[in-house]
């Protein structure tokens, strides 16, 4: 198949030659003036060698995103192929249906190769995302793909996000085969949890959290466990598998905290009277908690740098946080601290708590660091994809 070519700059191929798969149009020495946004094109080094195919954007600073590093056919075939080759690895990962983690996320974008979709599986129901103008032109492409290698009961569009402006696509929501009538019910590490695929946040349940709520769940043994920014509550949940003697589920939404007990009763309905739910701004509560009235804090906020420009605001935020909780934790308390924000590096992070414990007087003694989950999985090639970072800390006065 002939595609539109586009000629990267003799020194800016480095990248592309090492598979990295976003081409900016600094790096681009020649391109046709008619390529059409959202359509596919052929990556050409200075001196003519192929370097691959990627899907084009006008309106994006990434103006190439690579999807294949060879003279492919981006057709139905290679996209089952790509399916079924993540789907394997999850696999191997040990979720799918018919294990303990029915709920997981099938494809990460450029991680797996996709830039600009994400596919999560919640038994038998899929929810993809997509971001960008090209991925949107091959739709029924994925589609016929995912049908094949799921037979999915149900799959629902959640691109009803703000990125999509940036390629002059409209937000999107809605069922695109089957039908969904509730929430969905998944397991998670052996768990019950419940997805709302159609209303939830993002695709309606984060996922990129089990290695850290099966991590902590190991040292809450006979604590008074504070979850902030609870949302679904499912880190508590987990606390309670782990012994937790109390969970306070704190959030500002009154549809998360009923989300929280609906959790806990799903899983452990004998133990509605070991929890609590606090309605109130994460940041009023932690900033005046007294000490000694949880021995287990977790701080898991949304992205608090959303942006390059955001990055000493959200620093101080982060550090307010920590800080505050670290002054309320008792002698032997446990700190679960993440953040989430792909633009605070993880050596900042590190700083910020360091600087946080000498403030407020303690030592911390890391007992784990965590990443996402492997069903976000790392990437040699695209190091952006390490987004969620998390510390469990032993904290001592």
């Amino acid at each position: 198949m002939q595609y539109s070519t586009i000629k990267i700059k003799k020194d800016r191929d480095a990248n592309i030659f090492w598979q990295h798969p976003w081409i900016f149009s600094g790096a681009i020495e020649r391109m046709p003036t008619d390529i059409p946004h959202g359509s596919l094109v052929g990556v050409e080094s200075s001196d003519g060698k192929i370097l691959g195919l990627g899907t084009f954007s006008k309106s994006s600073t990434i103006t190439v995103r690579m999807l294949d590093f060879s003279d492919a056919v981006i057709d139905e075939t290679w996209w089952l192929n790509k399916i079924t080759a993540a789907h394997e690895q999850r696999t191997l990962l040990g979720y799918g249906t018919k294990t303990q983690t029915t709920g997981y996320r099938v494809l990460f974008g450029e991680a797996d190769g996709v830039p600009g979709l994400v596919v999560d599986r919640f038994e038998n129901i899929l929810v993809l995302q997509i971001s960008t103008a090209g991925i949107e032109e091959m739709k029924p492409l994925i589609l016929a793909a995912l049908k094949k290698v799921f037979k999915p009961k149900a799959i629902v569009e959640r691109s009803d996000i703000h990125v999509r402006r940036d390629e002059n696509l409209p937000e999107f929501k809605d069922v695109l085969d089957g039908k969904i009538s509730k929430p969905i019910e998944f397991l998670e590490n052996g768990l019950t949890f419940t997805a709302d695929v159609l209303n939830g946040q993002k695709t309606g349940f984060f996922t990129d959290q089990k290695n850290l709520r099966a991590a902590m769940e190991k040292f809450a043994d006979g604590r008074k466990v504070l979850d902030t920014f609870s949302y679904s509550g499912a880190a508590g949940v987990y606390a309670l598998r782990g012994g937790a003697k109390s969970v306070s589920f704190l959030d500002s939404s009154a549809d998360a905290l009923a989300l929280c007990e609906a959790h806990v009763a799903l899983n452990f309905p004998k133990k509605k009277k070991s929890i609590e739910t606090i309605d109130e701004d994460a940041f009023n509560f932690v900033g005046s908690m007294e000490e000694g009235r949880f021995d287990m804090i977790l701080l898991d906020p949304p992205a608090l740098i959303k942006s390059s420009k955001d990055a000493e605001s959200g620093k101080k935020a982060y550090h307010f946080l920590n800080r505050a909780a670290l002054r309320a934790l008792p002698d032997k308390g446990i700190l679960v601290t993440s953040s989430c924000s792909h633009f605070l590096p993880e050596d900042d992070f590190v700083f910020i708590l360091r600087r946080a414990a000498v403030q407020a007087g303690v030592k911390l003694h890391i007992l784990e660091s965590v990443r996402q989950s492997p069903d976000h999985p790392d990437s040699l090639t695209f190091p952006e994809a390490r987004y969620l970072k998390s510390f469990i800390a032993l904290v001592r006065k």
